[in-house]
């Protein structure tokens, strides 16, 4: 039961990158993205992706590699729309 909280507040909050991934990549600019931002953020997935996979918490998991990706993404446009 609780872990269906945890996979909708994991799919929530994975979703609300989703928009700027997409206006980044549709406008290919990456200006408004900060650097500092995206390194902090995917640091910090990375760190909850670690204590998920050692705990097996499931959502935190599975929700915290898919905005790892989604922040991952950010991070190359940054670099290839200057």
């Amino acid at each position: 039961m609780y872990e269906i909280i945890g996979f909708i507040a994991g799919f929530l909050v994975s979703i609300a990158l989703l928009p700027q991934v997409i206006k980044t990549w549709r406008s290919k600019s990456s200006k408004n993205i900060s650097l500092s931002w995206t390194i902090i953020l995917m640091s910090g997935l990375f760190l909850w992706i670690v204590y998920a996979f050692i705990y097996w918490i499931l959502p935190l998991f599975i929700f915290g590699l898919v905005e790892f990706s989604m922040v991952l993404t950010l991070f190359v446009f940054k670099f290839l729309y200057k």
